[in-house]
C-alpha cells in the first residue's frame, strides 16, 4: 500500500476538469445492459467501481466494447444471462444495490457478494421488498453475499426511504421488466432524493416511464423497453467537491469543468454550502469558478440529501471561524465506513475540536496541526477530505492506503498536484505553510 505525504500549501490556481460521475455511470451501464440494441455511453468514468459494473453487465450478457470515446454497449433487452457464478461487485455499494434488483429479472438463482466493507453493509429492506414483489431472496442476516431467484413478478412493495436511495433506484430500474405493473410506497420521507432524481432521469433517457407520486409513491407500468441510445455523462459534483473546497480554503483562483448548472446530483448543495460560509463561487452552465481567499465561517447544514459530502464538509468546518454543525445524516454511518465516526477520529488527530452525534458533527473551527498519520478506512472519501485538510494543516500530514481513491477519482492526486498541491512529495519538516 502506499502512503501520501501531504504537505501545507497556501495556493491553488488553475483549469482542470472534473472526473466523469460515477452514480450516472453505473446507471447508464445497467439501463444499457437492460436495452435491445446498441448504446453509446460517451465520456463515461472509468474506475474500480465502475469496472466492477463493467464486469457484471457482462456476464449478465452484455458485450462491452471501449472505444476512444467511450463504451459501445450492446444490451440484452429482458433476456438476461444467468451467470452461473457468483458476482463479485468488489468495493461499489452502488453496483450491488442496483444489480441485485437486476439480478431478480433472471430465472433461477444469482448469488451477489462484494469485499469487506460490501458485507457489512445492509441489504435487507431492499431484499424484503423484492420478497413482496414474488422474488425468493435470502442473506447473511440482511448482509451481502445474498442469493436472488427471479422472476420478479410485480405488484406492491413497501420500503424505507431513509436507509439508501440505491435500495428505490434498484427497484425503479428492474421494475419495467416485472411481469406485472409495479407499485413502490416509502413507508418513510425519502431521504438523499436527489439520486432517486437522477435515476429517473436516466430511465427517462432511455424511454422508461414512471408516475411519480410526490416521491411517496412510485408506479411503474409493465410491458415497457428499455430503448438503446447515446447518452454522454456529465462531471461528478462529488468528486468535484474535493476540488471545489480546497480552493476555497485557499488564496486561489480555480475553474473546474465538466461541472453543470442544471445537474440533478445531489452534491451540487457544495456551491450553496460554500457561499452561505461566504466563498465566492460562480458557476455558469458547464463549469464552476472558485475565487477563494481561504475565510470562511461555521454554518449549520443539513446533509440529509447529501451524505456524500459529510467528509469534506467536515473538514471545512475544521477549518473555518466559528461553530459548524452537520445534522440529519446518520445514513452516512453505512457508507464504505461509518464516515461520521471515521471524520471524527481522523480529524481529532490533527487537533480539531469535532464531536460525535448519532447523526452527524459538531465543530468548532481553528487550525490543524501537522504531522498526523491518517487511516484511510478503506473509504476513498475520507482520503480525498483528509488529503484536503493536510494542505491547510501546521506542518506535513501522511495518509496510508491512498490507492482507495480509484474507486471514484483515479486521478484525484494528479489533479490537484495540477492546482499546486505537490502531493506525494517527501514530508517538509519546516511545517511553514
Amino acid at each position: 500500500m502506499t502512503d501520501l505525504y501531504v504537505n501545507p500549501t497556501g495556493k491553488l490556481e488553475g483549469v482542470v476538469k472534473a472526473p466523469p460521475s460515477k452514480s450516472y455511470t453505473i446507471r447508464a451501464i445497467v439501463a444499457s445492459l437492460l436495452s435491445e440494441g446498441i448504446s453509446k455511453i460517451r465520456d463515461p468514468l472509468f474506475s474500480l467501481d465502475t469496472s466492477a459494473c463493467i464486469k457484471i453487465s457482462e456476464k449478465l450478457g452484455a458485450q462491452i466494447d471501449r472505444k476512444d470515446w467511450g463504451l459501445k454497449v450492446t444490451g440484452c433487452g429482458r433476456k438476461l444471462k444467468n451467470p452461473g457464478s457468483v458476482l463479485d461487485t468488489e468495493n461499489s455499494g452502488t453496483t450491488i444495490r442496483i444489480i441485485t434488483g437486476v439480478a431478480s429479472l433472471i430465472e433461477g438463482e444469482v448469488t451477489l457478494t462484494g469485499d469487506e466493507s460490501i458485507q457489512k453493509r445492509p441489504i435487507g429492506e431492499l431484499l424484503d421488498a423484492l420478497s413482496q414483489l414474488g422474488v425468493a431472496v435470502s442473506s447473511r442476516g440482511g448482509f451481502p453475499p445474498i442469493k436472488v431467484s427471479g422472476p420478479l413478478l410485480g405488484g406492491v412493495c413497501s420500503i424505507r426511504g431513509d436507509i439508501s436511495s440505491q435500495f428505490i433506484s434498484s427497484l425503479l430500474m428492474s421494475a419495467p421488466y416485472a411481469h406485472e405493473n409495479v407499485l413502490i410506497e416509502l413507508s418513510t420521507p425519502l431521504k438523499s432524493r436527489p439520486y432517486v432524481d437522477l435515476t429517473l432521469s436516466v430511465l427517462e433517457k432511455f424511454k422508461i416511464r414512471v408516475e411519480n407520486e410526490d416521491y411517496v409513491k412510485f408506479f411503474i407500468r409493465h410491458g415497457q423497453v428499455y430503448e438503446a441510445c447515446d447518452y454522454t455523462v456529465e462531471g461528478d459534483y462529488s468528486s468535484g467537491a474535493f476540488l471545489i473546497a480546497g480552493a476555497a480554503l485557499s488564496n486561489s483562483d480555480v475553474t473546474v469543468l465538466n461541472l453543470y448548472k442544471d445537474s440533478k446530483q445531489a452534491d451540487k448543495a457544495i456551491i450553496d454550502i460554500l457561499r452561505k460560509m461566504g466563498a465566492k463561487v460562480d458557476v455558469s452552465e458547464d463549469r464552476v469558478r472558485i475565487q477563494g481567499t481561504g475565510n470562511l465561517s461555521g454554518i449549520t447544514m443539513d446533509l440529509s440529501d447529501s451524505p456524500d459530502l459529510v467528509p469534506i464538509c467536515a473538514v471545512l468546518g475544521a477549518l473555518s471561524e466559528g461553530r459548524t454543525v452537520i445534522e440529519n445524516v446518520g445514513h452516512a454511518r453505512l457508507k464504505e465506513c461509518d464516515r461520521i465516526h471515521a471524520m471524527a477520529v481522523e480529524l481529532s488527530k490533527m487537533g480539531a475540536d469535532i464531536t460525535e452525534k448519532s447523526d452527524g458533527l459538531v465543530i468548532k473551527g481553528g487550525n490543524l496541526k501537522g504531522g498526523a498519520i491518517i487511516e484511510s478506512w478503506n473509504d476513498h472519501r475520507i482520503v480525498m477530505s483528509m488529503a484536503v485538510a493536510g494542505l491547510f494543516a501546521n506542518g506535513p500530514t501522511t495518509i496510508k492506503d491512498v490507492e482507495v481513491v480509484a474507486v471514484t477519482f483515479p486521478d484525484f492526486i494528479d489533479v490537484m498536484n495540477t492546482l499546486g498541491a505537490g502531493f506525494n512529495g517527501k514530508p517538509d519538516k519546516s511545517g511553514d505553510n
